[in-house]
């Protein structure tokens, strides 16, 4: 008996989906999925989740997918690479809202920088953007500089060791980095404190986005019945200690802890990686310290000087290309929009790929290939092509800094130390934990240079 009532409900459901699709569900392709649960078992792994996408294009540039029936928090919407739907959305002023994805992060962030919209979201930038001007982050190249010389002497131990994984070395640094900068407080994590920080970073990352492609820890009434509740309980407990109580101020200064930090690790590490790989392109960045700087092992470097390295600000461009620190980004209809003759519906979801967006041949000629002189006439005519820093109102507010911490580091690694791939050669498994991360770490051989 209950396996009949089972199925005229499942049967019901599905003609009940079918008859209530919108006008969109017949405008953008719909890959095949589970008449219940949707496309929300097709991704176990956070490390799958990039193939799966591929996959999901191989019917148009656009797609329908659907996480749940319509009871789910995060019911259906669409995901998309093509150029001039990204172009609509992030040109306008009206779909500056946050997709419901992001509400996993609010318990952590509440309604900081990166979540918050409206008046809200607006008056925030506006007080915040002042703090990256480039008065301003010209006083932070010392800070770039200090906590790069505590990397170098924590590097010199893996002079010709087999492997050495960058990830935690370098997410020390950039929290060390953005600790100084952005609050003014040293808490030397890479001496060994506040590693916990670090950690708990990593578990909610990554439980935040693994629990918006479960069906059961989606919902809330289930998600305290699995241990990444706990796991996400005991992590919060250590990113909210010892922060301003001032509400709107740690919602802010926890956005700013972790997108500074995190963002800028990825970024660093898989250009680390690309050079490796790339010992041409190594040699060219190296060879441009050495015309910048007489003394190029261990000069004094200015913001002047970091201005001045154009090759290795395309070898960092190529590297976000290839690897975008955020991979995906989203934004929430809250009235219905006309683009090019299809509707989408008001309260839809729609995801920005922007991983499949940069490896797009049509913008990119081979565009699996890491080639940073792409980037030294890069022609901006479709400047939403390549938006690492995402693009319009909502674009990083910290990317000129970012882009200024890379350099500082990346140039101070190459000075001194020549960085080869390990043997056997380390294959990263990208992984779209909110940042792009490597699921088995980044790992190169580091050999000290004469």
């Amino acid at each position: 008996m209950l396996l009949v009532a089972a199925l005229f409900f499942a049967v019901f459901l599905y003609f009940f989906l079918k008859k209530n699709r919108t006008k969109n569900d017949k405008s953008f392709p719909q890959p095949p999925g589970n008449i219940l649960l949707g496309h929300i078992l097709y991704i176990t792994s956070t490390t799958h989740i990039l193939d799966v996408a591929k996959k999901n294009f191989s019917y148009g540039n656009t797609v329908t997918l659907r996480f749940g029936p319509d009871i789910c928090p995060i019911r259906k919407g669409l995901v998309t690479q093509d150029y001039n739907l990204i172009q609509f959305i992030l040109n306008s002023r009206k779909l500056i809202k946050k997709s419901e994805n992001y509400i996993f992060l609010k318990k952590w962030l509440g309604n900081g920088l990166l979540i918050s919209d409206g008046d809200y979201w607006k008056r925030h930038r506006k007080i915040l953007t002042p703090a990256f001007h480039f008065e301003i982050l010209k006083n932070f190249v010392e800070v770039f500089e200090a906590a790069g010389d505590v990397l170098m002497e924590k590097l010199q131990k893996y002079d010709e060791v087999a492997t050495v994984d960058l990830d935690i070395l370098i997410t020390l640094y950039t929290l060390d980095v953005i600790c100084e900068t952005a609050m003014g407080t040293k808490i030397n994590a890479q001496s060994g404190q506040n590693i916990a920080y670090v950690e708990s970073v990593r578990n909610m990352c990554k439980t935040v986005i693994e629990r918006a492609f479960s069906p059961i820890k989606v919902f809330d009434q289930l998600y305290w019945l699995t241990g990444d509740y706990y796991k996400q309980q005991k992590a919060l407990k250590i990113l909210h200690d010892d922060v301003l109580s001032i509400s709107e101020l740690r919602e802010e200064v926890d956005t700013f802890m972790f997108e500074g930090h995190d963002t800028t690790a990825s970024g660093i590490c898989f250009a680390l990686y690309c050079l490796a790989d790339h010992p041409e392109v190594q040699e060219k960045v190296f060879q441009e310290q050495k015309e910048i700087f007489e003394d190029w092992k261990n000069p004094e470097t200015t913001y002047s000087d970091l201005q001045k390295m154009k090759y290795l600000e395309c070898v960092l461009k190529e590297t976000l290309r290839l690897y975008p620190s955020v991979p995906v980004i989203g934004r929430y209809t809250t009235e219905e929009m006309n683009f090019d003759g299809y509707v989408i519906p008001k309260n839809t979801n729609i995801v920005i790929f922007i991983y499949g967006l940069h490896r797009n041949p049509d913008y990119f000629p081979e565009p699996e290939k890491f080639k940073p002189e792409r980037f030294e006439n890069f022609n901006n005519s479709l400047p939403f092509s390549y938006i690492p820093f995402s693009a319009g109102p909502r674009n990083c507010i910290g990317q000129k800094f970012a882009m200024l911490e890379m350099k500082s580091v990346i140039s101070k690694i190459v000075r001194q130390f020549e960085i080869k791939p390990t043997v056997p050669r380390h294959e990263v498994q990208l992984s779209p934990e909110t940042v792009l991360k490597s699921g088995n770490g980044v790992k190169v051989t580091l050999k000290k240079r004469d």
